[in-house]
């Protein structure tokens, strides 16, 4: 009730008004209330006069330890594992620099060159081993052809970047297909003598631009693969 009381003099004081005014409209000899001010001060609220209010000092804010920490270990995971992936993505450049672009298609016996024999041209080499030598391609490149041919019973063909075509025959069986991607010195085919063959032997053509017949000995060892 005290309270309800000071309040209102206090709303009444801080409109400047009096008790008369409260009562009557006569405010002869009425003394006007402390204005607002004053009141302030007296109730120790604002003006000159701070005693008794506290001063008020801003909580610190609280931090989480364990949340930062877990920020911490995911930054360094994904630095982790980008720097995991450029190290892989650099070590295949440094092993693509160093593999061979031109690879001898299959290991034996030189027996044949580019060259006139028989009455006929002979526009490939030979080379003989046993039936089921590995055959490689010479060169990275795309099969054009991969099954039957006349005269060579079966034989794959790869073309080149360039245009150029190579050309091998007399296999016993293949293990690429046409539209595959070839890279240089991976198996395509076993040494056969299937076709118009003598023996058991590769027959090895490049046809440069994809229709001229020139001599793969030359052709390798200019590339620095010798027969």
């Amino acid at each position: 009730m005290v309270a309800a009381v000071a309040a209102g003099a206090f709303a009444a004081a801080a409109a400047g008004q009096t008790l008369q005014s409260l009562g009557s409209s006569d405010s002869d000899g009425v003394t006007p209330l402390a204005n607002a001010t004053d009141a302030r001060a007296s109730f120790a609220l604002g003006g000159d006069t701070t005693a008794g209010v506290s001063e008020l000092v801003p909580a610190a804010r609280y931090t989480d330890a364990s949340a930062e920490v877990q920020k911490l270990n995911a930054s360094l995971r994904v630095t982790q594992d980008r720097e995991a992936r450029d190290a892989a993505a650099a070590k295949a450049a440094a092993a693509e620099a160093s593999r061979p672009k031109t690879c001898l298609p299959a290991h034996g016996t030189f027996t044949s060159g580019f060259a006139a024999r028989w009455g006929a041209f002979h526009y490939g080499i030979d080379i003989a081993n046993s039936i089921g030598t590995p055959i490689y391609a010479a060169s990275d490149g795309t099969v054009i052809s991969a099954g039957p041919a006349s005269g060579f019973g079966l034989w794959v063909r790869i073309q080149l970047a360039d245009g150029t075509i190579q050309v091998y025959g007399h296999m016993n069986t293949f293990s690429v297909h046409e539209g595959q991607k070839v890279k240089c010195g991976q198996e395509i085919a076993e040494i056969g003598e299937r076709g118009q063959a003598t023996g058991p032997h590769l027959h090895f053509e490049v046809w440069q631009n994809g229709t001229k017949k020139i001599d793969p000995r030359q052709w390798l060892a200019a590339r620095g693969v010798y027969v």
